[in-house]
């Protein structure tokens, strides 16, 4: 039952769609029945037949659920000049009625007019939450840790109940509605009647629900679930109590507080447990699992505020959505502001769920004011910090969980060199790498301890899929010399570490750029000698691909193969051309390689004894097109290849 900011803000006057899906008004004053969005329906399916190994998390659903409405509530009594004389009691009840089966949840917090009801309940208004279904495994634990993180915990209550009811009056309005569903094909409206705002779900318990129609065990549930929601949480149920006078146990209705009702991230950390983190940051995120890690920061001083930072043992499935779910909330003194505040943290670190409390912003504060506000700002560079130095730590003290982590959240990171320039060295030690040398993910710093006698830079590969770079001629000198090569395979790679030259003084250098062969001559490299000898190779090889390629030069990092592409130090790869294409970039550069090619291998020689013919002609684009091949790049004349090949066949049978 998400709401959003735009909804809080504008209570008194209940917004209209564009159109009715029936072309009725949303306000006739009679019951309206409607059919489910087709992913809605999908989604009860699969809760009520799938999910049924955690049926008790609809109650931390719903209690979560009503716990925003009461923030948002809060918020409006604070900031909006309209409720600043609203009543607002916050509070949580939960009402057992063992006699008739049911379980009813109520808060006194914003609560939801018709429309919202049908958009919330009756519709997935998210495209990553589209997604959900089809990232399904068919494994029921895997897919319930599902649920949560794409926001549609509400449904979960369909595992215990056969029927729901939603009565809601919307803060600022008078007219309350009541939603009701079976889960199976549609919901009905209508009007109806609620004293105040927020809002009433009623379960109608079905036999796997029936066993939390139990005042222990709903208690117990609430405690180990949501003892932190901040607000208090009733219970009401039927109570034994031993009568010592009459000697016999005699029931008695009872309402007692069931959780600790304060903000668990502004208690010292000497009173937390373990336990206590592990069950705040499953209500925060809607996650199932348990979290990686977790930093709990108090900051006093200038700034006087508290962060407590979750790393999820999974990466969230939306996080390369455009529209994906923002992990932080922000609070102002323990008062709920927001929770889809992209300037919380930078984007590379959106994976990280938790919370940012301050003592000094402004209760009014809004997301135009949070762009451009010193007190977040700092914030945000020392939360930064506190994030990147904890997992710098984990590296260094537990290995084993850090690569955890890593296998998750590597290419997040990644992004991070790209756009956080004052953050680039620590990203560069967090950063793992595939390598020539070992098997695994290795670091900069273990690279750089295997660096070999008289080696001038670190050396990495980029342009395509693992197993074409590893197979690259352009690493077969590297091998010769028994230099590790960093192979990186990510659709990222070039781009992020064009823009990274060094690693603590060290240069980092892309084997496929002409000016790393400086790098690679010595006292026996023959250069002028060499270029001299193949020169009338070179120009009929020239004059054969005219303006296909900027040069043709001896190579001296190669070893087996006979020719190889190389771009000049600001040029794009062809992958990096291609994958600019994809992104709807029309006029991408089309600069030129150089062919290089291999002045001992046995091709060439035969070559250099040849007269300028049509069969050298030939050779110098196959030189040229299995250059391309090896680069995992599509020939732009397949057809005119397989003629040149035939013909060279042809001549050589």
């Amino acid at each position: 039952m998400s709401r959003s900011e735009s909804e809080i803000r504008t209570p008194q006057r209940p917004r209209r769609p564009r159109s009715a899906p029936d072309g009725q008004s949303f306000y006739n004053g009679i019951m309206s029945k409607r059919e489910f969005q087709t992913e809605v329906s999908q989604l009860l399916h699969l809760i009520v037949h799938s999910l049924y190994s955690h049926p008790e998390i609809f109650l931390r659903e719903l209690i979560s659920n009503a716990s925003d409405a009461l923030d948002k509530l809060r918020h409006l009594t604070l900031t909006e000049e309209a409720f600043k004389d609203f009543p607002f009691q916050p509070r949580i009840d939960i009402e057992i009625d063992e006699a008739a089966g049911t379980l009813t949840f109520a808060d006194t917090g914003i609560g939801m007019n018709e429309y919202d009801l049908i958009e919330n309940l009756g519709t997935i208004a998210r495209s990553g939450t589209k997604n959900f279904l089809s990232q399904l495994s068919g494994d029921a634990r895997k897919d319930s840790n599902l649920i949560g993180q794409f926001g549609v915990g509400f449904y979960s209550a369909f595992m215990v109940a056969d029927r729901i009811e939603v009565t809601s009056r919307k803060a600022g309005e008078e007219q309350a509605w009541r939603w009701s569903s079976d889960g199976k094909t549609g919901f009905e409206i209508e009007p109806a009647q609620r004293e105040t705002s927020g809002a009433t779900i009623l379960l109608h318990l079905n036999e796997e629900g029936k066993e939390y129609a139990n005042g222990w065990r709903l208690r117990d549930l609430v405690k180990k679930y949501s003892n932190h929601i901040a607000f208090p949480i009733f219970l009401t149920y039927d109570k034994s109590e031993w009568n010592a006078e009459e000697k016999k146990s005699t029931t008695v209705r009872t309402t007692e507080q069931v959780n600790a009702a304060s903000a668990l991230w502004r208690r010292p950390k000497s009173e937390l447990t373990d336990e206590d983190y592990k069950e705040m940051y499953k209500s925060i995120s809607g996650d199932f699992q348990d979290p990686l890690f977790w930093f709990h920061t108090r900051a006093e001083g200038n700034l006087d505020y508290t962060t407590l930072f979750y790393i999820p043992a999974k990466a969230p499935l939306d996080l390369f959505h455009s529209d994906y779910k923002v992990g932080v909330k922000l609070y102002v003194k323990r008062v709920f502001i927001m929770d889809d505040a992209r300037e919380l943290l930078p984007q590379y670190l959106r994976f990280v769920r938790g919370i940012i409390d301050s003592e000094d912003l402004p209760l009014n504060v809004s997301r135009e004011i949070l762009q451009q506000n010193r007190v977040l700002a700092s914030i945000r560079t020392a939360s930064v910090k506190k994030i990147l130095s904890e997992l710098k730590s984990i590296a260094a003290n537990q290995p084993e969980k850090y690569q955890e982590f890593v296998a998750q959240y590597n290419r997040l990171l990644k992004e991070g060199l790209y756009s956080d320039y004052a953050n680039r060295e620590t990203l560069l030690d967090l950063i793992r790498f595939k390598s020539t040398k070992v098997d695994g993910l290795t670091s900069l710093a273990e690279v750089k301890t295997r660096m070999a006698a008289g080696q001038k830079s670190i050396y990495y590969i980029t342009g395509g899929a693992e197993n074409l770079l590893r197979t690259s001629p352009l690493l077969e000198i590297y091998r010769k010399k028994e230099i590790e090569v960093l192979i990186l395979d990510d659709e990222v790679d070039e781009i992020v570490f064009s823009g990274v030259d060094k690693y603590e003084e060290i240069d980092l250098k892309a084997v496929n750029k002409a000016s790393t062969s400086d790098d690679l001559k010595d006292e026996s490299t023959p250069e002028a000698d060499e270029t001299e000898r193949l020169k009338p190779l070179l120009e009929h090889l020239k004059t054969a691909l005219g303006d296909r390629v900027k040069d043709i030069r001896p190579s001296v990092r190669l070893a087996d193969s006979p020719s190889c592409i190389v771009f000049d130090e600001e040029e794009p790869s062809l992958q990096m051309q291609q994958m600019l294409r994809a992104m709807g970039q029309k006029e991408v550069p089309a600069p030129r390689p150089t062919l290089e090619i291999n002045p001992h291998h046995e091709i060439v020689q035969k070559l250099l004894a040849r007269t300028d013919d049509s069969l050298t002609q030939d050779a110098a684009f196959m030189l040229f097109d299995q250059a391309l091949l090896l680069e995992g790049v599509p020939l732009p004349d397949p057809a005119a290849f397989v003629q040149r090949l035939n013909r060279v066949l042809n001549h050589s049978i």
